[in-house]
């Protein structure tokens, strides 16, 4: 099959956490938990497998969102598999705020380049990341998915933009991730259209000072995780989760909700503190001690 890559190409991609408390919508970060996608070019049709996380939920044809992904760079480099063979390996938990979705959609559209010869050339990591953000409606995640580490984010008209950012060596995450997904959407429906000029510079101080808090000075996250503009209005679909971080704050630890929750992160600054943290886990949830991944995506 001439362009296309002969023999299955895998690719990994890591778990994300949008927000970050302050950073609406313009603020990811790139966490040590990856999904693994193998694909192939094949004569005809599409045969999908999935293990692990999520298998039984996912379907198995053209909506799987890693094909949706996959089908939108091959249009993007101009190319049409005449089929296609599809395995995921999944780790990062499904409508837990962890970026599930963001890894599909890049990890689909890198496993599309990785098939096709000269598909760098094609689809660049900028026009990667476009298409991505296009495909999810907004970049917190896309944009460290792809990236690795911290990005900043967001659209400005119609152009979508992604700013890598430094992070402190010494920094890692525990996530608290509970047994029941919130769907974004559900998530996104209780905010209100306004909120309080106070609130808005209150959180847009915040976010500035998560920007340095992140790249150098660790001893300031805890006033940088304060949130004024979402995650109380989401209280009604994620009690437990915003009790978590409630009881997390009041004891200075830097908590906040992953995404659009439910699963609920911690910044932490050694093993031991991990450690400590981990013992707060919430009966039936799952917690994990994570760093932050600085490589992005990844083929082969």
């Amino acid at each position: 099959m001439s362009g296309l890559v002969d023999g299955p190409v895998r690719v990994t991609v890591p778990a994300t956490s949008a927000n970050l408390g302050p950073g609406f919508d313009s603020l990811g970060l790139a966490l040590s938990l990856r999904d693994e996608l193998v694909g192939e070019v094949t004569e005809s049709g599409l045969d999908v497998q999935v293990r692990g996380v999520g298998a039984d939920d996912v379907p198995r044809d053209e909506s799987h969102l890693v094909v949706k992904a996959m089908r939108a760079a091959f249009a993007a480099m101009g190319v049409d598999p005449p089929g296609l063979r599809l395995a995921c390996d999944n780790a990062i938990p499904h409508g837990r705020g962890l970026g599930s979705s963001a890894a599909a959609i890049v990890g689909g559209a890198g496993l599309a380049r990785a098939l096709v010869v000269d598909g760098e050339s094609r689809l660049d990591d900028d026009t990667m990341f476009r298409l991505a953000a296009g495909i999810e409606g907004h970049p917190d995640n896309v944009a460290p998915a792809l990236l690795g580490g911290f990005v900043i984010s967001g659209k400005e008209g119609s152009n979508f933009f992604a700013l890598p950012s430094t992070v402190d060596q010494r920094i890692s995450v525990v996530v608290f991730v509970p047994p029941d997904p919130v769907s974004t959407e559900l998530a996104r429906g209780l905010l209100p259209d306004q909120v309080p000029h106070a609130d808005a510079a209150a959180d847009a101080g915040r976010t500035a000072l998560l920007v340095a808090a992140l790249a150098r000075r660790p001893e300031h996250l805890f006033l940088a995780t304060r949130d004024f503009l979402h995650q109380d209005f989401r209280r009604t679909a994620m009690p437990e989760s915003l009790a978590l971080v409630d009881r997390l704050r009041a004891d200075g630890i830097a908590a906040t909700v992953s995404g659009a929750g439910p699963t609920v992160l911690a910044f932490t600054t050694g093993r031991h503190a991990a450690t400590d943290l981990a013992e707060r886990c919430p009966p039936s949830w799952g917690s994990s001690h994570l760093g932050i991944d600085r490589l992005g995506l990844q083929v082969g």
